[in-house]
């Protein structure tokens, strides 16, 4: 019980300090939205070790803690929209398909983007928004390989 609540201790601390970093460095795609997603290497981790319970808590802690420093109210609403879907299509993954850890990445790269575009549209009203959904699916999808890869060597080499 102590070394699961010291993982999820520091996984959280590792998504924050990600997302700080991620905050600081700019992509330059032109499209609103389009991150790294390096913040949620942490919480595939403890999704991939743990369950969904522990990865939701590492996630709402990341999610709070980034959007009240960096962030606003909205942006806050966004990643808890994106985080909620895509933690349940990557739990669902996990448990009932036989992708890999990269391709449950991916699916949840690509559900994190639809929920919070989705949210946004509502938020604002205008569904022309919906035009940003190609560059976003293909950024889900390249982001997604990389976290999923990522996390994968890293849970090679923590025990």
């Amino acid at each position: 019980m102590s070394r699961k609540t010291a993982y999820l201790g520091l996984f959280s601390a590792v998504a924050i300090i990600f997302g700080y970093v991620e905050s600081l460095v700019p992509v330059f795609a032109g499209i609103p939205g389009i991150k790294l997603g390096l913040a949620n290497l942490a919480v595939l981790f403890i999704l991939a070790r743990y369950s969904y319970k522990e990865a939701a808590l590492v996630s709402l802690v990341r999610i709070l803690v980034i959007g009240f420093m960096f962030g606003n109210l909205f942006s806050i609403i966004y990643s808890l929209a994106g985080a909620a879907l895509s933690l349940t299509v990557m739990t669902f993954m996990k448990k009932y398909s036989g992708f890999s850890l990269a391709g449950i990445s991916v699916a949840g790269g690509v559900t994190h983007n639809v929920g919070q575009l989705l949210v946004a549209t509502i938020i604002v009203e205008n569904f022309s928004l919906l035009y940003y959904a190609p560059a976003l699916l293909i950024s889900g999808v390249i982001t997604g390989l990389l976290i999923g890869w990522l996390t994968t060597e890293v849970l090679k080499r923590i025990p």
